[in-house]
């Protein structure tokens, strides 16, 4: 029973510090820093962990594993909408041709 409850533990505070992550990307907007391949690589190793975990019957990683893989996917999203933002608010601010500039 301790070694669920270590288990347990320590994925809510991996999941914590995840979500958090995610929560202060979505409120920031920012995309500095951030690669889509960590997402993609967090995702591919969360599919494979799972699956193992369920092969092995450890229902605390199985768990575990599909909660950040569903951090994955929306800091997935979170980092493509920010990029799509960005990306917007760039070719809108290099269109804009100041007066002086125009006389």
């Amino acid at each position: 029973m301790m070694i669920e409850c270590l288990g347990w533990g320590s994925s809510l505070i991996l999941l914590a510090t995840l979500v958090r992550q995610v929560y202060t990307q979505w409120r920031s907007g920012a995309t500095a820093g951030l690669s889509k391949w960590l997402f993609v690589g967090q995702c591919t190793a969360s599919v494979g962990y799972t699956v193992y975990s369920f092969m092995l019957h450890n229902w605390v990683y199985v768990s575990s594993n599909l909660a950040i893989l569903v951090t994955a996917v929306v800091g997935e999203g979170l980092y493509l909408r920010n990029k799509r933002r960005a990306s917007r608010a760039s070719a809108r601010s290099a269109a804009f041709i100041p007066r002086s500039e125009c006389s």
